[in-house]
């Protein structure tokens, strides 16, 4: 490839590498993954015909797509091997993210964890389809599927994710109320305080990756994880602060012990309660939350 063509292909690229980032990281739930699939991406994309390629952003998905889909195939036994619940590498992301509700809803903890339980084609399928608009060819060609299979697996994949999904949007400002009563609870060792703000049925999810304590088994019901919660670190011994941040699109707080940084909580609020709890302590997923990481759906 001449100089010419590298530098518009390189152009082409950049120009897409947020969206590309996106799709990888919706269907991997890893953002090192997701920049190693990048990586063999751009090595595909420098070797194309570009004189041949009648819509790049299409052709770049469907090769993102392809690698994702290898990558996640190969995750499975790592992800087996996981020592106690898996949760997708939080993302520190800029508030603008927030505010565009179909972007943070899609790369929400919530959802991410949803999309766990799908299979390797079924997230392809689900990913290309309700968050990017990518068409059922298009995502044929991706996946290695006719257009009817594709279809059939977008609609067996929208039912079971719309039946594990948060039941309803708030506002933000309603999750960040929540998230405050949180953290005041928190701060003063307030059993009550967190009771009234955690829903009954509220689910805590933690991920130490066998490296640091975390509970072995998604815990249930606010008395559970308040007292799991206030068990944690003892201010006598440590100094515990937390820090609210936007973390996947929403509401979350950065937990130091010491100063340094000891895990993300992300939170899921429906009815102005807390229904979701999602605290990530391996130190391997802590990689960015120091600067935020540009996301896209176009």
């Amino acid at each position: 490839m001449s100089d010419q063509a590298t530098n518009a292909a390189t152009e082409t690229f950049l120009a897409y590498r947020n969206l590309l980032f996106t799709v990888a990281y919706e269907m991997l739930g890893s953002a090192a993954d997701a920049e190693d699939v990048l990586q063999e991406t751009w090595l595909r994309w420098v070797k194309a015909d570009l004189a041949q390629v009648q819509d790049q952003r299409a052709y770049l998905i469907r090769i993102t797509t392809r690698q994702s889909l290898n990558r996640l195939r190969s995750m499975k036994s790592r992800k087996e091997a996981y020592v106690g619940p898996w949760l997708p590498e939080p993302l520190l992301t800029a508030p603008d993210v927030a505010d565009d509700v179909e972007l943070a809803e899609s790369v929400s903890m919530a959802l991410m964890l949803v999309l766990e339980t799908l299979s390797p084609t079924e997230r392809a399928v689900f990913v290309l389809r309700e968050a990017f608009d990518v068409g059922y060819d298009e995502i044929a060609a991706a996946v290695g599927k006719s257009p009817a299979a594709v279809r059939q697996i977008a609609y067996r994949a929208r039912r079971h994710v719309d039946a594990r999904r948060p039941r309803e949007v708030v506002s933000s400002s309603e999750a960040w109320a929540a998230l405050e009563s949180f953290q005041r609870a928190l701060a003063l060792g307030d059993l009550q305080g967190l009771l009234d703000v955690l829903a009954p049925e509220v689910v805590l999810v933690s991920d130490g990756g066998g490296v640091k304590q975390a509970a072995p088994r998604p815990i249930i019901s606010a008395d559970k994880v308040a007292r799991f919660i206030l068990a944690g670190p003892s201010k006598a011994q440590v100094t515990l602060t937390s820090d609210p941040t936007v973390v996947n699109g929403g509401p979350a707080l950065i937990i130091r012990v010491d100063g340094e940084v000891d895990g993300v909580i992300a939170v899921r609020v429906e009815g102005a309660r807390i229904t979701g709890l999602y605290y990530v302590r391996n130190p391997q997923k802590l990689t960015r939350i120091d600067a935020e990481t540009p996301l896209a759906l176009r």
